[in-house]
Order: structure tokens, then sequence, then C-alpha cells
């Protein structure tokens, strides 16, 4: 290689260095003056935690984690752009496609996402893994759920873990049964994730229903146990619930059911029935 070359490409190098630092400080600048905008928003702190080369010439996406206080509430949130450098856009769909961007931006699942604890079928040490977050009140999960199990229950090559995710705001009922399931598993009852879902708790509980002792109540006799709400009102199974939830948003979960092949989430839903053949 000639000096002349070798200059060429330091100096490329360099340039490609400053360009990034700089667009990572734009982005930063545009979101603290975004969010500033709304005198009722606080920002504590802001940083970016992927950044991503679009294949789109010139584009970046970012992932930003932002860290809010609102109305005496703190947030934790996550918050996605894209940009060249000239201009920022929270979205970006392929004309050609019709595919958003973002689905480029989800990050991928680390290691400690595959806890023996969270283990419901399959071999922890198989090769191929998967991981759900689900409601057991969503109607796609009722019929998803069941279904992944059995097929991970028929390929011992396969590992598949379970992280609640009740969706709060539309089925404030489910965070009861979510409480309900974690202490039934501490009783030592087996497949409970797979006998909740078969039970279809949808047709048998309203899902804004915030009366715990008549959720409760359906519970116990759907699933043949003796749970009292006291065991419900625990300080350790509620942080449970609130881990699991936030395992998801750190992964930008969004809906359920999610599904994690092998660390990538699948937005199709149906890659796992390629494994184990």
């Amino acid at each position: 290689m000639s000096l002349t070359t070798k200059t060429l490409l330091i100096s490329s190098l360099l340039f490609s260095s400053i360009y990034a630092n700089s667009l990572d400080d734009k982005i930063i600048s545009f979101e603290k003056k975004r969010f500033s905008s709304n005198k009722r928003v606080e920002i504590k702190d802001l940083s970016i935690s992927m950044k991503k080369e679009l294949p789109l010439k010139g584009w970046y996406g970012f992932v930003i984690d932002v860290n809010a206080q609102i109305a005496n509430k703190n947030l934790n949130a996550k918050d996605i752009l894209f940009s060249n450098g000239e201009v920022v856009a929270p979205e970006l769909v392929n004309i050609k496609t019709g595919k958003s961007f973002k689905d480029l931006m989800t990050p991928e699942l680390t290691s400690i996402y595959y806890s023996k604890k969270r283990l419901i079928a399959g071999n922890d040490s198989a090769k191929d893994k998967l991981v759900v977050f689900s409601d057991p009140l969503c109607p796609f999960c009722i019929e998803y759920i069941p279904n992944v199990i059995e097929y991970v229950k028929k390929h011992d090559d396969i590992a598949l873990y379970y992280y609640h995710f009740p969706l709060l705001q539309l089925h404030p009922a489910s965070k009861t049964i979510v409480e309900a399931m974690l202490v039934a598993k501490q009783k030592g009852i087996k497949d409970v994730e797979l006998k909740v879902y078969k039970a279809n708790f949808a047709k048998q509980v309203d899902a804004e229903e915030k009366d715990k002792n008549k959720i409760l109540k359906v519970f116990n006799k759907l699933l043949n146990t003796d749970i009292k709400l006291s065991e419900l009102n625990n300080k350790a199974i509620d942080e449970e619930v609130f881990t699991d939830i936030n395992m998801g948003e750190n992964v930008m979960v969004e809906g359920t059911p999610t599904i994690f092949v092998n660390g990538k989430q699948d937005k199709t839903k149906l890659e796992y029935e390629m494994l184990g053949k």
C-alpha cells in the first residue's frame, strides 16, 4: 500500500469517526430540545443505547434511553430516531416492501434472558432457544402460546423461556392472574403456563375486572388450586411481575405475544416451526 493510499485511508477513517460522534451529539441535542418543549417533562438523562447503520446510504438508526420525570413520576422509556445528519425522522419505511426500518432496531437478547428459572419447556442446554413475552388475557396469546409450548415439548433440542408481560392498560385483570401463576409455580404445580392458556381465562374473567378476589376465585376453580389472596399481596411476587415487564421493555417489547428466536425478535411469529427439523 502506498503512502498516499495509507494517508487517504487514515483520513477517511478519522472523518467517519468525527462524523459519527458529531451525529450522536446532534441526536442527543435534538431529543433534549424536543422533550424540553413540554413543560410537564423534566429530562433526567438521555443516552444512546444502540446505533445501527441502515441499508440506506448515509442513514443511521438510534435507540435512545430516556429517563424523565412527568408529574412527579419517574419514567424510563426508549425512543427510536433515524437520521442522515441533516434530517431526523421518527419512522422510515421501505417504499418497495412497505417494511419499517424500526424492525432492524430491536436489540438482540443477551444470555441473561436464558435463565433456567424462566424455562417452561425443552432443554436448557439446547442450541436453539425461544423466549416469549405474553399476557394470559391476550386473545392471540391464548391461541399461540399453547402451540409453541406443545411444539417445544416434542423437540428436546429446543429451549423455551417464558416472561410475563401483562398489558396493564388493556387488561388490568391479567396482573392478578400472573401473580397467581407465580404463586402456583412456587407451590410446585407443573405446566402452569400451559394450563392457564388452555383454560382460556378470557372467557371466564372480564379483562377490566379489578376485584382480585373474583379473579382469584376463577383461577382456583380452573386450575384446581387453593391460593389465598394474602399470597398474592406479596412484595416479592409484585417485584417479579415488574422485573419481567422491565426485561421486555429493555428489548422493546410493545405487545403480546412477542417471540425471540435465538436472540432475534421474530415478527412473523412462525420461525420456531423451522427448528428441530
